[in-house]
């Protein structure tokens, strides 16, 4: 078992990195890097969807990639640096924070960010075994709904809702696979429960003004042309 200076020293040192890793604004780089910024077009949102609208289609997946890879990658090795030092659930959960806050709240973007889907299915995939099936679950939800309606928001909040669905279904009532998975009790798996709920309501809060666009029938579908006009009033770039 991890010593209580263990803990602290792990916390002290993954939360701050993995924070300034997930600020860095890969979406309005690569617009940067082409003489754009995207924070002036589209919904002027940094994030890997208004970078495809703007920049095109092959932009969303090298924004989304990148993005993904900032919430991935660090919660990772942390999980993996816990699991063997036999360390507690929620040190993992505390860098998949870290990560998640940075896309949303970046420190060099005076803390105005993205919606953080991309960073934060990374991030969950990180977490194994009960994260990373529930995330992969997510994946193929998010699927069959982006190909039905060709819309990244609701399809990313369904998404966000499947995963919080699922990660009870996955961690409590899932039959034991030998070498995978063994079913939590609910004490055991209330950390990941809070977790998935609260991921849940932040990216559906992120999407608020996406729901008041598709309230009205607004909301563009991947594929169609850019706008390159500045942005609109009721999509604010503080976002």
């Amino acid at each position: 078992m991890m010593t209580e200076q263990q803990i602290v020293l792990t916390i002290f040192v993954t939360a701050p990195i993995t924070y300034l890793i997930g600020s860095i604004p890969f979406g309005l780089i690569l617009g940067l890097a082409r003489g754009v910024d995207i924070r002036k077009h589209g919904s002027g949102n940094i994030g890997a969807t208004n970078a495809g609208r703007v920049l095109g289609m092959r932009y969303f997946w090298y924004a989304f990639f990148l993005d993904f890879l900032k919430g991935f990658l660090p919660v990772l090795v942390c999980d993996l640096l816990i699991t063997n030092l036999n360390g507690p659930i929620w040190i993992p959960l505390i860098t998949a924070a870290a990560a998640i806050s940075g896309h949303l709240f970046p420190i060099y973007l005076g803390f105005k960010g993205g919606k953080g889907v991309a960073t934060s299915f990374g991030a969950m995939l990180g977490i194994w075994p009960v994260f990373t099936l529930s995330a992969l679950g997510a994946v193929g939800v998010f699927a069959v709904v982006f190909m039905s309606k060709r819309i990244i928001s609701i399809s990313s909040m369904v998404a966000a809702i499947s995963f919080a669905v699922l990660v009870p279904l996955v961690g409590h009532f899932l039959s034991p696979i030998p070498g995978v998975i063994q079913p939590e009790s609910w004490h055991e798996l209330m950390p990941l429960l809070i977790a998935s709920w609260l991921l849940c309501a932040m990216v559906i809060w992120k999407h608020r003004s996406n729901i008041r666009r598709l309230l009205t029938g607004t909301e563009p579908k991947m594929g169609e042309s850019a706008s390159t006009a500045p942005i609109k009033n009721d999509e604010p770039q503080t976002k």
